[in-house]
């Protein structure tokens, strides 16, 4: 089985689960200084995962990349489409070429990857695609708007080809995890220190505020792998699978509370 963005956060902890429950595990990485992160990580746990050095908006890479991966282990059963990257901006301030490459790499590469997949899982008799999106990819609020936009898109095409592949016996997932602690909250930082100057600069403010706060509940990367693992070894896995408290909460307030009851308690709490 094949994660991408293997490297840190819950794509390091998936492919290193994996290889904990007996699967031959590879993960990819960017380059070989990250693909070392991975195997030191694997072998601190006492066992061994492969690398694939791979930038998934290459699309030439990916083909290479799937092909090296079977011809090294004669199948692929599990794919993790797990990279990705934050994404802060309010809409005005996100240029075309910042949208092109957000959605390349979490909407076009995960469905690319998919697609090259196929094939190899038909020859099996069939395999599991999992795709790491997010609480954002059922809820918006305001100042990431293009992620959260690429989650939605994600879980759409996820649904249609969950339906197009099932009767190959070929399973097609959606996970989504609430605030978990990863390098994705160190991008964020990087986004906001870079809108200096916004207008929205005090929103952008309030919203590390926010996260800072709640940086101690959230939970490890370990617990998010556990429920991957759980969905690629399940013959029946549901089609989607929340993780984490927070992603609870949000989930359900969506479905009950009026649209402009929840605009207005996000526009409070980072004072739009």
């Amino acid at each position: 089985m094949l994660t991408t963005g293997a490297t840190s956060g819950i794509g390091l902890a998936t492919a290193v689960e994996m290889a904990k429950r007996g699967w031959c595990s590879v993960g990819s990485a960017r380059s070989d200084a990250k693909a070392e992160l991975l195997r030191q990580a694997a072998a601190e746990a006492g066992v061994e995962v492969d690398t694939v050095l791979f930038d998934v908006a290459d699309a030439a890479a990916c083909e290479r990349a799937i092909t090296e991966v079977v011809a090294r282990h004669g199948r692929l059963d599990g794919l993790v489409n797990n990279a990705g990257y934050s994404a802060t901006g309010a809409i005005e301030e996100v240029s075309d070429d910042e949208a092109r490459a957000l959605l390349e790499t979490m909407v076009i590469a995960p469905a690319r990857l998919a697609r090259l997949a196929l094939p190899v899982m038909r020859l099996s008799g069939g395999g599991t695609i999992v795709n790491i999106s997010s609480i954002y990819g059922r809820v918006t609020t305001p100042l990431s708007g293009w992620y959260q936009a690429a989650k939605h898109a994600l879980e759409g095409w996820s649904d249609a080809l969950r339906m197009e592949v099932a009767a190959e016996g070929i399973r097609v997932v959606l996970v989504e995890p609430g605030g978990f602690k990863t390098n994705i909250w160190e991008e964020f930082d990087r986004d906001t220190d870079g809108r200096e100057g916004s207008r929205y600069e005090a929103a952008y403010k309030r919203a590390r505020q926010t996260i800072g706060l709640s940086a101690p509940f959230m939970g490890r990367p370990e617990s998010c792998a556990g429920v991957i693992a759980h969905a690629l070894e399940t013959r029946s896995p549901r089609a989607r699978y929340l993780v984490g408290a927070d992603a609870f909460v949000i989930a359900a307030v969506s479905q009950v509370a009026p649209t402009s009851v929840i605009d207005r308690i996000s526009r409070i709490v980072i004072g739009l």
